[in-house]
């Protein structure tokens, strides 16, 4: 939006509304940056749903974390205790 306003020539400082800058320029119609990236990254999510369940894409968008590393780093933190002979 920035790059719109410093071609129209319009400040901040005059508190003219992104839609009315989008009209002076003329891209009132075009689509935002956000909405071309939020339709590619919809486009890419079914891409990968359609995936085969051992492709490592789906394997990754699909993992939930287990319990069984915290524990391991909990019992990895104690003191540790060593016996003498």
């Amino acid at each position: 939006m920035d790059v719109l306003r410093r071609s129209a020539r319009k400040s901040r400082i005059e508190s003219i509304k992104n839609e009315h800058i989008k009209e002076i320029m003329g891209v009132k119609e075009k689509p935002d940056i956000i909405d071309i990236i939020e339709r590619k990254r919809l486009q890419w999510y079914g891409h990968v749903k359609r995936m085969p369940e051992e492709r490592l894409p789906k394997l990754i968008m699909e993992w939930i974390p287990g319990e069984e590393r915290k524990e391991e780093v909990q019992e990895k933190r104690g003191w540790k205790v060593y016996e003498q002979p």
